[in-house]
């Protein structure tokens, strides 16, 4: 009878995530490659998710609204969000947790470097807040999101967001403009 409760108990272990649908709870998504670390082959088709950003321009310490968003009713499980230089691999800035449904991430030794689920319920869309560090150049947010087990895609990417250094841009992140009427040659 022992040997039975133990097929049982390891049966379940291993294979009740994947019947459900999600891998096991210690599923997580690499903060360098963004690859899950369960064994599948990322989509190449075009991701059926965005995401969409509060401002183009920021300064250091500026808070940008982040938000990853299913399109066409597709919900997703899993997620990891970063905050990448142009041609980088290295999070920058962190995130201000304010969705239940996410927590964040230590990457390269800092603390909400990077955002991921929270559980494993379906998702339409979650939303954080991240927090321009200093000494960053143009950047994207880059994501993995994992639909179910046998689908996922990597390097999902924002719209491209600029720093800009000088009094054109206020506290906000939002751009003042400086109109020139009559130039002088």
């Amino acid at each position: 009878m022992a040997r039975h409760s133990c097929f049982v108990f390891l049966f379940c272990g291993i294979f009740l995530p994947r019947i459900l649908g999600f891998p096991q709870t210690n599923t997580s998504i690499d903060c360098d490659s963004l690859l899950p670390n369960y064994e599948a082959e990322p989509q190449t088709s075009a991701p059926p998710y965005i995401i969409a950003v509060s401002f183009d321009n920021f300064e250091p310490g500026n808070e940008i609204k982040v938000t990853l968003e299913a399109l066409q009713g597709v919900g997703f499980k899993g997620f990891n969000l970063q905050a990448r230089e142009i041609n980088g691999d290295v999070p920058v800035g962190t995130f201000k947790i304010t969705d239940p449904n996410t927590k964040g991430l230590e990457c390269h030794n800092v603390t909400n470097s990077a955002v991921s689920q929270a559980n494993s319920d379906v998702k339409q869309k979650v939303t954080t807040t991240w927090i321009a560090p200093h000494d960053v150049r143009d950047l994207q947010f880059i994501a993995t999101v994992v639909q179910d087990l046998e689908k996922f895609w990597v390097g999902i990417q924002s719209k491209t967001l600029t720093p800009t250094h000088s009094a054109s841009v206020n506290g906000t992140g939002k751009s003042k403009r400086k109109v020139c009427f009559e130039c002088i040659c």
